[in-house]
């Protein structure tokens, strides 16, 4: 059973900090969104629907795995802002079908491939002119344990974009931090987002078993996670907090996996 943890926030360590965390209107990214925003920072957001109720701060409506996309969410930020402090690049994911490698097509590839790589790509090339002139940003990419631990069956083209992203990240990494930029990379194992909670039921439906059995089962398909259960959003909201914090600055170049400890190698 999980233990409600309450977390002692600064109010104020983020203050005067411009934030914008991709896809931060579910799951992860929501999470993180209101974490720095309770911490102070001026935050913004992108999705493609609509913003929900509770949203604080600047949302952009945009698909960023598309050029138009990403154009449309730094023209805006600079509109509004004049620059980024903190970027989290977030938005990943995989619609790709199942069939193992000979079921995806060069449009499954390419789609993935935008979303989870070109995405990140694109935007840090949009604020990382603004940061180098500033001589001080941070950028904080998230990844996946499968990019060391790959799921053949439906999500091999996103483990392989996810590898991509880390291993740009630490190039990124090597550039940037003698000019004043840190950049690190945080990848998530299985976290309970709402998206996971509903493929959870929808599993239970049709296995006609209980929510427990169909959770064990998603943990069992990644080899089991030792502290027995998923991760939960405000868990990663915490680390990438500490990250994008001046509490982390001396932390570049680097990658923390946040899994229970599924990967089962060193």
């Amino acid at each position: 059973m999980m233990r409600n943890i309450h977390y002692q926030i600064d109010p104020t360590e983020f203050t005067g900090k411009r934030v914008l965390v991709t896809g931060g209107t579910k799951g992860m990214g929501n999470a993180m969104l209101h974490r720095l925003h309770n911490a102070g920072a001026t935050v913004a957001s992108t999705a493609r629907s609509t913003a929900p109720e509770n949203h604080p701060g600047l949302f952009i409506c945009a698909d960023v795995s598309v050029v138009s996309g990403t154009r449309h969410v730094i023209d805006t930020v600079m509109a509004h802002w004049g620059g980024l402090d903190i970027l989290i690049n977030n938005v990943g994911g995989s619609t790709a079908p199942g069939g193992g490698a000979l079921g995806l097509s060069d449009e499954d590839w390419t789609q993935t491939l935008d979303t989870n790589l070109m995405a990140a790509v694109r935007l840090d090339r949009g604020f990382l002119p603004g940061m180098i002139a500033r001589k001080s940003g941070v950028i904080l990419h998230i990844s996946s344990i499968q990019r060391r631990l790959p799921l053949f069956e439906a999500t091999l083209a996103y483990a392989a974009a996810k590898a991509a992203l880390s291993t740009y990240s630490k190039g990124l990494a090597k550039e940037m931090g003698p000019k004043g930029i840190r950049v690190n990379t945080l990848s998530p194992g299985f976290i309970e987002t709402t998206a996971a909670s509903a493929l959870i039921e929808r599993l239970a439906d049709q296995q006609g078993s209980t929510l427990d059995a169909a959770r064990d089962g998603l943990m069992q398909s990644l080899g089991g996670i030792p502290i027995g259960r998923p991760g939960r959003p405000d868990e990663v909201a915490e680390l990438a907090a500490f990250l994008v914090s001046d509490r982390a600055m001396s932390v570049h170049g680097a990658e923390y996996t946040i899994d229970g400890g599924t990967v089962p190698t060193v």
